[in-house]
């Protein structure tokens, strides 16, 4: 790692908007320069892979590690069978042990070691699961020893809780479990690695404040909290959610062509904000980018684009993301790594285009195909098309381009 940063951490996440609170700035940073210190972020075990959403955090961890210190990735295996209340409108579906280990095993091969430098070094990264320890608690124990530092006048004053109960949603006594749980993850990991800091979100600042005061309390253990701002589009939707879902990490849900075209398709105003954020890339250049205008700006969001999918899934990908993407936008070509179908010959005369357009994602419903044809964004082969009842045809070279828009591609084969 580069030697230059070891203390400078702060520094670098302030320069690159990281930061939106620290629970004691000053002394965190005395506290860096001391020597290799160890921090961690909370995942949730919830799905098979991480999205965008979570990239502010492992760019966090990412950037931790440059910086000499060891950065530790905790799956949620024990408080993922409850659920994080933070926000959420109703209670989530219960996952069981066998769920939550797929889960995990899935997250580990495809959403960290891309980003992280897994080992045995002092630096290199390590990942733990909250439910070594949470799994064999003994419950009255554990109320007695540290319950008694939560209170629930405090719980209630956090905006996640206030947020569920203003809309009159259930909150159970097992979410409140899980504020308790993920505090005591704090200081578990303080007795078993030395652990100081525990970054996360803005939304997470509160449930972060929970392990800081415990550790505190019932320790005297000096933590550390570090957030940072959530990142919204223009029109205030959450980084990481598209009209067809979230951007996932795991390439198996998200091809990394279809990522590559997430970053290379951002409002132009983000650019230089997503460019801090998610890649390596020295400042000075970051503010040559950022500072292009006009069409100008779309060089910027190609070098965006290359430089997020390299960092998620290698060079070798990213490569082949922006070729399919210049085939497919400036040489009017098809791309091979577009998403494909294959439909066979004896099919063609009875599928209707919507069915296609469907199949490959496009369009979600025939609905929304109706409106896209009317709209005038329904293309077959760059040609629009004008009837949303419109059959499939077969030509001579067996191979369709689809477009939903100017940004949205697949290819259709017949075989």
């Amino acid at each position: 790692m580069t030697e230059k940063y070891k203390s400078d951490f702060l520094n670098i996440l302030t320069e690159r908007g990281f930061i939106h609170q620290c629970s004691d700035f000053d002394t965190l940073d005395a506290k860096l320069m001391e020597g290799p210190q160890s921090a961690y972020i909370g995942f949730d075990a919830t799905a098979q892979s991480l999205h965008v959403g979570n990239l502010t955090g492992i760019m966090m961890l990412r950037w931790f590690q440059e910086c000499g210190h060891k950065p530790i990735t905790l799956m949620g295996g024990g408080t993922s069978k409850i659920g994080d209340p933070s926000f959420k409108d109703e209670q989530r579906k219960l996952l069981d042990d066998e769920t939550i280990n797929s889960n995990i095993e899935h997250i580990r091969k495809t959403c960290f070691t891309q980003f992280l430098n897994y080992g045995d070094g002092a630096n290199d990264a390590l990942m733990v699961n909250n439910n070594d320890w949470l799994d064999g608690l003994h419950y009255l124990s554990f109320l007695r020893d540290y319950g008694r530092h939560f209170t629930v006048n405090r719980m209630l004053s956090f905006d996640s809780v206030k947020t569920r109960l203003e809309r009159e949603s259930p909150l159970s006594l097992l979410e409140f479990n899980y504020m308790v749980m993920q505090g005591y993850d704090f200081v578990e990991l303080n007795k078993r690695h030395g652990t100081i800091l525990q970054m996360g979100g803005s939304d997470q600042w509160g449930n972060i404040i929970n392990g800081v005061d415990l550790g505190h309390k019932s320790h005297q253990m000096k933590l550390f909290a570090l957030t940072a701002p959530l990142l919204t589009t223009p029109d205030g939707r959450k980084m990481g959610k598209t009209e067809q879902g979230a951007v996932w990490l795991n390439s198996a849900l998200l091809s990394p062509y279809d990522y590559y075209q997430f970053w290379r398709n951002c409002d132009d105003v983000m650019v230089g904000t997503l460019l801090k954020r998610f890649t390596l890339l020295p400042m000075d250049e970051i503010t040559k980018l950022e500072s292009l205008q006009g069409a100008e700006i779309n060089e910027a969001k190609k070098i965006l684009a290359f430089e997020a999918t390299k960092l998620c899934h290698g060079e070798e990908a990213a490569n082949d993301a922006a070729e399919t993407a210049q085939k497919v936008f400036e040489q009017g070509t098809i791309g091979e790594d577009l998403p494909t179908v294959e439909i066979s010959a004896d099919k063609v005369t009875t599928t209707k285009l919507v069915d296609l357009f469907i199949e490959t994602g496009l369009c979600e419903s025939k609905g929304a195909f109706k409106r896209l044809v009317k709209g005038g964004g329904a293309k077959l082969n760059d040609k629009a098309i004008n009837d949303a009842e419109s059959m499939f045809t077969n030509n001579p070279e067996n191979t369709y381009k689809l477009s939903s828009g100017k940004k949205n591609h697949a290819i259709v084969k017949v075989i």
